[in-house]
């Protein structure tokens, strides 16, 4: 089954599905997710808290929860075994995703849990229902299971989505510190305006000239010591001869 649905088929039956809010943003972004859910969300979404509904007992980030947790977690959005769950985020990383990925894992129906299909950006630009209402849904008892190949799978994912995330972070810092240096040179450093201002570098074809010139003035000096070498040598000798 294709796991997206369109924006058409979710507004033709938003009264039949249970719809969550899954917007997760990176840290660096300046974005707080829950605000936007706030502030604009599609009718009767829930949001859906990827940093909360996380096991939180780790250090790794996003990591599934223990079956136990997501029971309650479930339990708590009121989504029951048999809804359909209807999953879309307003995030550059398409976190809709690894909420969908946590539904699977843990036994939901895969023809029962779905992506919207451009997200709430589509949704916006075809002038589709908003609210800023939030919404609750009365608690249900939600049973659970868990996929171990399904959960290997995800572990060498997570390991590797967090290296890239300190990589991120790394060169970030490195580019911010790169950026300061340039925009705020130091105290003793000198403009390159004003070190070429009175000293610029003459053409090549005028160096050289000014090189012929030197070697020219080489040679004319050359010539007036030995000329007066000469003039000195026939002075002794003059005086010499008179003595």
């Amino acid at each position: 089954m294709n796991p997206l649905k369109s924006t058409t088929w979710l507004e033709k039956n938003i009264d039949k599905v249970k719809i969550l809010d899954a917007t997760w943003h990176m840290p660096n972004s300046n974005r707080n997710a829950f605000k936007e859910y706030q502030d604009n969300h599609i009718q009767s979404s829930i949001f859906f808290d990827l940093d909360k509904n996380s096991n939180r007992n780790i250090s790794l980030p996003h990591m599934l929860p223990e079956l136990q947790e997501w029971e309650k977690i479930v339990s708590k959005l009121g989504i029951k075994n048999n809804d359909h769950i209807i999953i879309y985020d307003n995030s550059d990383v398409l976190s809709a995703s690894r909420c969908w990925f946590t539904f699977l894992y843990f036994g939901h129906d895969i023809n029962l849990v779905s992506v919207l299909d451009g997200g709430l950006k589509k949704w916006e630009l075809e002038n589709r229902p908003l609210s800023n209402e939030k919404y609750t849904s009365l608690a249900s008892d939600a049973s659970s299971s868990d996929d171990r190949i399904l959960a290997e799978s995800f572990l060498q994912f997570a390991d590797h989505y967090y290296r890239l995330q300190k990589e991120i972070e790394i060169n970030n810092e490195a580019k911010e510190a790169r950026i300061k240096n340039e925009i705020q040179p130091s105290e003793d450093s000198v403009p390159d305006s004003e070190i070429y201002k009175n000293d610029k570098k003459p053409s090549r074809r005028k160096r050289g000239f000014q090189i012929r010139e030197n070697e020219l003035k080489v040679s004319e000096n050359d010539s007036e010591s030995k000329d007066l070498n000469v003039s000195s040598k026939e002075d002794t000798n003059n005086t010499n001869l008179l003595v």
